[in-house]
């Protein structure tokens, strides 16, 4: 191997064994999965699907895409499902490609879509306007969750009685009007930061009442609905969209699968979907990580990933108590699933997250309802699907949120400046500062300790 690449690798290989990993979208694959994203399947080049191809010799990569398929249609529940998107932004991409007319089309039909934005706890490609294909190609109107996280705040002020979840942030009658004032044609929902559980069959009466497609984006989710330990929307929604490498533990690929709800309102939604994805916006497919799919399906299947999806909502609800009691604020005051937003309200995301891996705790900075800008935003994003997969547990997760709040104490008096053009140098000046911190030296040094006795698998 190239030396300059072999040490890089390295490098990020001890990364990885030394410090706790947080960011809810990452996770460890197994060592089957890994070995197939390696290997000679990568070699070869199969664009179009199975036993419609554009290339010879694809006789055993038929058989590889089509026990995927089989694989995701069992493990979900869905008649028609597609395991060749190379990501779960593109995937969402095709949906609408598939389904909706874009702006300015010969046919003169505005589409009009509706998603939840990016600071309540949204993806991009929920419509989020000028800078996404959602929000440029077609016309986007979103609903947020900012008055109700208000709210919930000013309720809970000296509540010791109050009921952290209260049923979710979402108010369902404000996102019906918003679809009907719009006409809108398509409602996609799913969440990045947004760490209470959706309610399928309210969004669904919501579709089915002014007739629109309901899109479940479950790519977070993706694990923990197989493992049973969050609703599946598969009953409720039209389609279903997932990246199969966060809770899921597979390669870094997606799927979209059409449930029979879908093909009930349209008999041709799989195809008109297979076509968006080839040729529409993919060429030929990536053969290892489609096989690495296939197996990580078959591991979602397991009692043993059962007990681990169970294990990992354990451990966030552990967590987040853990950081409640030490006076932190979470959005919605709690989890239901694998995530936790943190509300650090004068402390910038940016530093708590730039100090936390110094420390060796790896979390992402991310915008609370309300922020204004994704880039320096009020919060931090934490989530155990890693941790659990390592083989963490309560125990762990007090020790890991002591680490955290101790983190958070000891930068509380930074920060960042109201002028944005400062905003860069700050980080970068804190960052020295933090770099030979001892206290943030000795967790780090704390957190090694603990990762030797929880290898990464």
């Amino acid at each position: 191997m190239d030396k300059k690449i072999a040490q890089l690798l390295a490098s990020e290989e001890k990364r990885q064994k030394e410090t706790i990993t947080l960011i809810p979208s990452e996770n460890y694959a197994s060592a089957s999965v890994g070995r197939l994203v390696g290997s000679v399947l990568g070699n070869k080049y199969s664009e179009g699907y199975a036993n419609r191809r554009y290339y010879q010799g694809n006789k055993y990569i038929d058989s590889i895409e089509q026990l995927a398929i089989t694989r995701a249609k069992s493990l979900f529940g869905v008649p028609h499902a597609n395991v060749q998107p190379y990501s779960g932004s593109p995937a969402n991409s095709a949906v609408l490609m598939a389904l909706l007319e874009p702006c300015g089309s010969a046919q003169g039909k505005v589409n009009t879509i509706v998603g939840m934005n990016l600071s309540s706890g949204g993806h991009l490609t929920h419509g989020h306007p000028d800078i996404t294909f959602s929000g440029k190609f077609f016309k986007s109107v979103q609903f947020g969750i900012e008055e109700q996280y208000k709210k919930l705040q000013s309720d809970s002020v000296g509540s010791e009685t109050h009921d952290p979840l209260r049923g979710g942030l979402i108010d369902y009658d404000m996102v019906s009007g918003i679809v009907e004032a719009n006409s809108a044609k398509l409602i996609i929902i799913g969440s990045t930061a947004y760490p209470l559980i959706l309610n399928w069959q309210k969004f669904a009466e919501i579709a089915d009442s002014y007739g629109c497609y309901l899109v479940a984006d479950i790519s977070h989710v993706a694990g923990l609905i197989a493992a049973g330990v969050y609703p599946s929307p598969v009953k409720y929604a039209h389609v279903m969209t997932t990246t199969t490498h966060k809770t899921l533990r597979g390669p870094r690929g997606a799927m979209i699968m059409v449930t029979a709800k879908g093909l009930v309102k349209d008999p041709e939604m799989g195809s008109k979907i297979d076509r968006a994805v080839f040729p529409g916006l993919q060429g030929g497919p990536h053969d290892n990580t489609t096989a690495a799919i296939a197996q990580c399906l078959a591991e979602a299947e397991t009692p043993a990933f059962r007990k681990y999806g169970k294990q990992v909502v354990e451990n966030a609800r552990v967590l987040a108590e853990e950081l409640v009691s030490g006076s932190l604020k979470l959005v919605g005051n709690g989890t239901e699933s694998h995530l936790i937003l943190v509300d650090l309200q004068k402390v910038s995301g940016n530093v708590a997250a730039e100090a936390l891996e110094i420390a060796g705790i790896t979390v992402n900075r991310n915008s609370v309802p309300g922020d204004k800008s994704p880039f320096y935003p009020s919060g931090i994003r934490l989530g155990t699907p890693a941790v659990t997969t390592r083989g963490m547990g309560k125990r762990e997760m007090k020790q890991i949120a002591g680490w955290i709040l101790e983190v958070l104490e000891i930068i509380k008096d930074e920060r960042l400046p109201e002028e944005s053009k400062k905003r860069s140098d700050f980080i970068k000046s804190f960052v020295r500062r933090a770099s030979v911190n001892k206290r943030l030296l000795t967790i780090a040094k704390e957190v090694r300790t603990l990762c030797k006795r929880y290898p990464v698998p």
